[in-house]
């Protein structure tokens, strides 16, 4: 017998195969790192809170700046510091990078050193992250890392 949804709570999503019988995926701590302003931002926020989504931690990039080391870790996590490098800030055409190779080191320093050259909004999951918003991506990270796998549970019987 094919299981189907049989309910969504804050925590999480039930499934049920028969009367006696269910199984429960839990979710994990998010992390969020955005411009309030951002429309980017603001879009892929009300994406995840529409699935369930719940942000243990939202943090405003442009009024709490990363550290050096915060910014090594997220590119560590993202698959390296060209993921998390964002080629459309204003300042990466006035400087004319586009003109030429920017070196890892380079571009660790521009993100340091300056919020938007960070890729946003930066969704991190233990040791995981996604930069910048596509729902197909943030669906994929999710999947891939947010939902625990499915356990199976025997619900409790009335005595």
């Amino acid at each position: 017998m094919q299981g189907r949804l049989f309910a969504v709570s804050d925590c999480s999503v039930v499934f049920a195969r028969e009367r006696f019988f269910s199984y429960e995926a839990r979710m994990k701590d998010v992390t969020f790192y955005w411009m309030p302003e951002c429309s980017t931002c603001q879009k892929a926020k009300g994406w995840l809170e529409r699935r369930g989504v719940k942000l243990a931690v939202m943090r405003d990039i442009k009024e709490d700046p990363l550290s050096r080391k915060e910014v090594e870790d997220l590119a560590r996590m993202v698959g390296g510091p060209a993921e998390l490098f964002s080629k459309r800030a204003v300042k990466y055409r006035e400087m004319k990078l586009g003109e030429r190779e920017v070196p890892t080191a380079e571009m660790l320093d521009l993100m340091t050193g300056e919020y938007t050259f960070l890729k946003r909004p930066i969704l991190v999951v233990g040791n995981k992250a996604t930069a910048g918003f596509f729902e197909k991506s943030f669906e994929i990270f999710l999947n891939a890392y947010y939902y625990e796998p499915i356990q199976y549970r025997e619900p409790q019987r009335p005595a």
